[in-house]
């Protein structure tokens, strides 16, 4: 900042200087300020107009604040910034314009004064607080001494659409980017907003439990799923979550701001987030339609869909099963459409159903021919083995029975002649 305190360069010697003539004079030099461009000078206020401000600086004539320098606010009318005999810092913009005038401006002073001011706020990390005043392009104007530009990204933790209705607003923010060469400053007051929320959210999951019963707002959909605000706390519905039957796209069963009662699956206390289902909350129409069948059952149905491993029959309506490769025929089969084709109705035997994983199991051989007929078989097969067994095993025993007793009769009958020979 240039000094322009001509009261503290006057002494009772340099008052006076002797002139070309030998005659004591006052030192009208001194009295004179060395004004040059981009020098922050103290001036006072002698004259409000319309459109400008006369300032007396010191200078060989007064200054011009023209009135798009009065202030970092556009449109602003003088007499509602400045007083006649204001004093006030300002900056020289130009020395001489080609009317020979001194022109000046009170919003640069402000703003190079301000920098200072907002670059140890940005280095220390803390908050900064000033009232929204423009909406521009890609986001809103913020006075804090300066012009702090604030995303429309970074105004709150939701996408905002009506920017206008901020205008005349005070809001805290924190400074994200400083550049005083581009007299540039981002803001941010999304920042803020999600640090007092994490601490509520924090409160929050602690009192949540998995296995609760929850009510939500949709905040967004992706194509993998539903975003939903519980109780301010940001949860995921994935799309294999939200209906008990195929869902191609979230869209097809829930609108954003709609609210939905919703299951917690799981908690991620690290990212503050919740998993969550909406089917859970809803009954499941196969536990309903499966009431209807049990293992064993002998029932129609229609072939869907076709893999390496077998194929697919559907029974009714949201109900389908897997017939295996191995259940498709008594003969070996190399591939299912050798058996069937998409389309084709069956006749099929029910032999497993799965509650877990909500899906059943079909053979087509075992319609004419069950598993329980071949067991039995099998069984009959192996019991006569067995006293095929038995009947050799006893035979053997009789046989061995029968040695050694021909043998104890020939060892007497051959004692009894030696005895009868002695």
């Amino acid at each position: 900042m240039t000094e322009n305190n001509i009261y503290n360069k006057l002494t009772n010697e340099n008052c006076m200087i002797e002139n070309e003539n030998g005659e004591m004079v006052p030192n009208y030099d001194l009295t004179m300020v060395n004004l040059n461009d981009g020098d922050v000078v103290k001036g006072k206020v002698v004259k409000i107009d319309k459109d400008e401000v006369l300032v007396d600086v010191g200078f060989k004539s007064e200054g011009v604040i023209p009135r798009s320098e009065l202030s970092i606010r556009n449109d602003v009318k003088p007499g509602d910034v400045l007083k006649v005999d204001d004093e006030i810092m300002i900056m020289v913009i130009q020395k001489e314009d080609q009317d020979g005038r001194l022109i000046l401006s009170k919003k640069r002073a402000e703003v190079e004064q301000n920098f200072d001011r907002i670059e140890k706020i940005y280095e220390n990390g803390d908050i900064v607080e000033g009232e929204i005043i423009e909406c521009v392009k890609g986001g809103l104007i913020v006075d804090i001494g300066l012009r702090g530009f604030l995303p429309a990204s970074l105004i709150d933790v939701r996408k905002t659409k009506d920017l206008q209705s901020f205008i005349g607003e005070r809001c805290v923010c924190k400074i994200i980017e400083v550049d005083r060469h581009r007299n540039n400053v981002v803001l941010s007051r999304k920042v803020i907003i999600e640090d007092e929320r994490k601490e509520q959210r924090k409160e929050i999951l602690n009192s949540i439990e998995i296995g609760q019963i929850k009510k939500g707002i949709i905040t967004s959909i992706a194509d993998f799923g539903a975003f939903v605000d519980v109780d301010g706390v940001d949860g995921l519905i994935h799309i294999s979550e939200l209906s008990w039957n195929h869902v191609k796209h979230p869209s097809e069963v829930v609108n954003v701001n709609q609210e939905v009662d919703v299951e917690i699956l799981g908690i991620d206390y690290e990212k503050q987030r919740l998993s969550l289902g909406l089917k859970q909350t809803q009954k499941d129409p196969w536990l309903e339609r499966i009431k209807d069948y049990s293992v064993k059952d002998v029932v129609k149905g229609k072939v869907t869909r076709m893999v390496k491993f077998g194929l697919f029959v559907q029974t009714e309506e949201g109900l389908e099963g897997l017939v295996h490769i191995s259940e498709l025929s008594l003969e070996p089969v190399n591939r299912p459409s050798d058996v069937a084709k998409i389309g084709d109705e069956l006749m099929v035997r029910i032999i497993d159903i799965d509650f877990d994983k909500r899906r059943m199991a079909f053979s087509v051989k075992q319609v004419e021919n069950p598993v329980e007929e071949v067991l039995d078989k099998e069984e009959e097969k192996k019991v006569k083995d067995s006293k095929s067994e038995e009947k050799i095993e006893k035979k053997e025993v009789l046989d061995k029975e029968s040695n050694k007793k021909r043998q104890i009769k020939e060892i007497l009958k051959e004692m009894k002649e030696e005895a009868n020979i002695e």
